[in-house]
């Protein structure tokens, strides 16, 4: 039996792969609304029931591609920030990630502008939370310990922090202004240093 289950369960693991793949692929290109079920199941080559049997929804598999992408997201970010020594070193260069992150379509379509308007505003946040904002909270936590920034309540300005930057990252995905992510990156380097303490 254990023979059986294993070849199995390694098929249904890669079933799955393929679908998140195949629908991330689609949906950055075409937009959630714009992409089918049929679609999906042709470009994976799998049958709906096996869509079905992983995934309830065509809702539930973005939420899968879209907390998938916010991880990706969240890695880079943590990535940069861990790259720097200092903590005010570290905050920057994770905001910077951030944006330049904005810069990729899949996480323009399926992450600023698809998740909130399927998902909802409450769900899209809370996986944020889990996500980039976490990681916003833990440095400014840090910067505040450490008397570099003024003490306050860390969550709020994350919060505004946040906004910020995807506020930044959307319109970076639409405009076509040369220097554009040099320019908003200098915008909020000026306000990030805003921010520190006297």
């Amino acid at each position: 039996m254990t023979g059986e289950r294993g070849p199995r369960a390694l098929q249904r693991a890669e079933t799955r792969r393929t679908l998140l793949r195949e629908s991330r692929k689609l949906f950055a290109a075409q937009g959630y609304a714009a992409v089918g079920l049929a679609e999906i199941v042709r470009a994976a080559g799998v049958t709906k029931g096996a869509l079905y049997h992983h995934f309830d929804s065509k809702t539930d598999l973005f939420r899968a591609v879209l907390a998938e992408v916010q991880e990706e997201v969240a890695v880079r970010v943590a990535a940069a920030g861990d790259a720097q020594a200092e903590p005010w070193d570290q905050l920057a260069a994770g905001c910077r990630a951030f944006l330049e992150a904005g810069a990729d379509p899949d996480f323009q379509r399926i992450l600023l502008v698809d998740g909130p308007a399927v998902l909802g505003w409450a769900e899209w946040r809370a996986l944020d939370e889990q996500g980039s904002a976490r990681h916003l909270v833990d440095a400014l936590t840090t910067l505040v310990e450490a008397g570099l920034l003024a003490p306050q309540p860390v969550q709020p300005l994350a919060r505004l922090l946040s906004g910020a930057m995807n506020e930044a990252a959307l319109w970076l995905a639409t405009t076509a202004e040369p220097g554009a992510l040099e320019d908003t990156w200098a915008a909020l380097a000026r306000m990030l240093e805003s921010l520190r303490a006297e």
